[in-house]
């Protein structure tokens, strides 16, 4: 089905051009690994040929183009969404509103949460709140950036013994991220991330935020939780919200963060 095309957007092939480039592919790798041939691939890009809406969502599959940017680029040739984007509390997606409560409720005592594309809380499990003692009210205030939350002076940054360690995972991640989407708030956030006060670097305790691995040693009723972070994601949605949703999880990364994470759980 077609849609309205505004005067204002840009052309389909335009924006076909950007995310390859952005992935830094020429014409021929990727008219190769679609398996379509250059020249129309050329034609695409200069306008000089109209894609159907079958051949621009197969060129976003390879370009993994994220999927509210793939409605973009159907809306740029005048076809409408694919893509649904429904709240989280949508009947539609109340099988996977379960699963994600499942999920948090049973990584239990371990503090767990889902976050959104920018990085706002959806929800967490009763662990994550138990950690949250001492934090300025106005960063809890709904919506709540998880990244500001521990990275701000107000937040958990004073309480983050490896704080520099732990900012530098933070924003290389969010930089990944961005790379992937180039989502200009992604990068306002960035922005307004670098801005905050910043510790220098601990030679003694470094680790490439690049690393599989990376540790947040928390400072909790004066004990150091040392915990290593994993990430959970939807496999292959095909609703906006659960593409863009991301469960983080903190595991204890040592005998007795596992044993203070139980002990709390307890209220002992």
């Amino acid at each position: 089905m077609k849609a309205q095309r505004t005067e204002s957007a840009r052309p389909v092939g335009d924006l076909l051009r950007e995310w390859r480039r952005h992935r830094r592919l020429s014409q021929l790798d990727l008219a190769t690994g679609a398996e379509i041939s250059t020249r129309h691939l050329s034609f695409v890009e200069s306008g000089r040929a109209q894609p159907s809406r079958d051949m621009i969502l197969h060129l976003a599959e390879y370009l993994e183009v994220p999927l509210r940017e793939r409605n973009t680029l159907l809306a740029a040739a005048g076809f409408a969404a694919a893509f649904r984007e429904r709240a989280l509390d949508d009947p539609a997606l109340a099988t996977a509103r379960h699963t994600i409560d499942l999920l948090l409720q049973g990584l239990e005592p371990c503090p767990a949460l889902a976050v959104d594309r920018y990085w706002q809380l959806v929800t967490s499990n009763q662990a994550t709140l138990r950690l949250l003692t001492g934090v300025a009210p106005e960063l809890l205030q709904p919506p709540i950036n998880v990244l500001r939350l521990s990275l701000h002076p107000a937040g958990l940054a004073p309480r983050i013994r490896n704080l520099a360690q732990w900012r530098a995972h933070l924003l290389h991640r969010l930089r990944q991220q961005i790379d992937a989407s180039q989502d200009p708030q992604l990068m306002a956030l960035l922005h307004e991330l670098q801005a905050l006060p910043a510790p220098d670097a601990d030679p003694a305790n470094t680790v490439a935020a690049s690393a599989i691995a990376v540790p947040m040693q928390l400072e909790v009723n004066g004990h150091v939780l040392n915990m290593l972070s994993t990430t959970t994601v939807f496999g292959s949605p095909v609703d906006i919200t659960l593409a863009e949703l991301a469960l983080e999880a903190f595991v204890p990364a040592d005998a007795d963060t596992a044993e203070r994470l139980r002990a709390m759980s307890t209220g002992s």
